[in-house]
């Protein structure tokens, strides 16, 4: 290190005196005044030899009739030279297009997840899994972390039914959705397909790990239904019958991040009997009325490319129209459900936010419908997207 530092200090590109060894680098130096009296400094000139077996200037003075060796002094000035002229920036060029890959790569899988999604599972299962409490005693740290830690498959189950959906309809998205990863080609397939098998298998891994059957049943019926809702393989890819895909809809988002994860925590982590109780039937009627008039609505969006490839969706085979106001008394129906009981409630204050809430969702609902531009897919994805905000709230 110390030898590239002398030849990097002395070498011409760094140094205004030296050239390279065994050679005589003559100068000559600049104007100045003396006494008043301007000096050219013609008549002489200064040189430096440069040592036989290094590249450091020799002390040695040596005159000829038109040369003059000189040895350095103190009071010459030499650029500071550091390692990091030539390297540093070219280090630093490196590390910032890291970060930016890095950035790029996260935000992409940020999008491929459909992050909104995702939150409104962990959301409604969430809710759902408060359900088999009773009393107050049961919210112990215990019951906490024993509620968080099923959320670890759910969370990968989502991201597997959202991985081979991409998969399987690359060629649709372009049409659909070219900005997605895979069809914009952030993506590779190598890579699509790298997150769904892993997706799965730690899906199943971490249901196994907490010793409980209803999640691990969950988990492989979600696998199942998610794969025969988009791979293209015999008897499967049932997106492309209107009555499978709201099956898998009822399942997927209706029964699946409901039902298994109750007795989860109602018989593992509580340690009560598994038994269906009324508040889990009317959840899970309630998020699959909503969640099969969510995949409706979602299905607007892709008409043109999933009648461009054969996919027969409700809303290519109905119209737009027709599915849309299909999908609004759907919610309605919900809603309502959700007052009538809200109603029946003997607790003050869960009756006026169950009833008022509800109804105001209703409202927004039905204004929001009316405004929806069904040639516009921007305004029918942000319908889309209230629905999706209004399921979570």
């Amino acid at each position: 290190m110390l030898q590239m530092l002398a030849i990097s200090s002395f070498s011409p590109k760094y140094h205004p005196y030296v050239q390279h060894s065994r050679c005589v680098k003559t100068h000559q130096p600049p104007a100045t005044h003396i006494h008043g009296v301007l000096n050219s400094g013609q008549g002489k000139k200064y040189a430096v030899k440069c040592s036989e077996n290094s590249f450091y200037p020799t002390n040695k003075i040596t005159e000829r009739n038109d040369v003059v060796y000189k040895p350095f002094s103190n009071n010459d000035h030499f650029p500071a030279v550091t390692l990091q002229d030539g390297y540093a920036s070219k280090s630093e060029d490196g590390d910032e297009n890291s970060k930016n890959v890095l950035l790029k790569n996260l935000n992409a899988l940020y999008r491929f997840i459909y992050p909104y999604a995702c939150f409104g599972h962990l959301i409604a299962t969430t809710s759902n899994s408060l359900l088999p409490v009773e009393k107050l005693a049961d919210l112990t740290p215990t019951f906490f972390i024993g509620l968080l830690k099923p959320l670890v498959p759910l969370l990968l189950m989502h991201i597997y039914g959202a991985a081979v959906n991409q998969v399987a309809d690359v060629e649709i998205d372009k049409v659909n959705k070219p900005y997605m990863p895979l069809a914009s080609g952030e993506f590779s397939m190598e890579t699509g397909i790298a997150i769904t098998w892993i997706s799965a298998l730690t899906a199943l891994a971490s249901a196994i790990m907490l010793r409980s059957p209803p999640l691990v049943l969950g988990v492989i019926v979600w696998l199942f239904i998610s794969t025969a809702y988009s791979a293209q393989l015999p008897f499967l890819r049932w997106k492309g019958n209107s009555f499978l895909a709201a099956v898998c809809a009822v399942f997927m988002c209706g029964l699946i991040p409901q039902v298994p994860f109750f007795f989860h925590v109602q018989k593992y982590v509580l340690g009560r009997p598994m038994e269906v109780t009324k508040p889990l039937m009317f959840a899970s009627a309630f998020m699959t009325c909503i969640s099969v008039a969510i995949a409706f609505v979602k299905d607007l969006h892709d008409v043109e490319g999933d009648r461009e490839h054969g996919i027969q969706t409700l809303s290519v085979i109905l119209g737009k129209e027709k599915v849309l106001w299909l999908s609004v008394y759907m919610l309605s129906t919900a809603y309502g459900a959700a007052v009538l009981v809200g109603a029946s409630s003997s607790f003050l204050l869960s009756k006026l936010v169950t009833i008022i809430g509800h109804a105001t969702l209703l409202l927004f609902l039905w204004h929001r419908a009316r405004n929806v531009d069904l040639s516009n897919n921007a305004s029918i994805f942000s319908f889309y997207m209230f629905i999706w905000q209004a399921s979570i709230n």
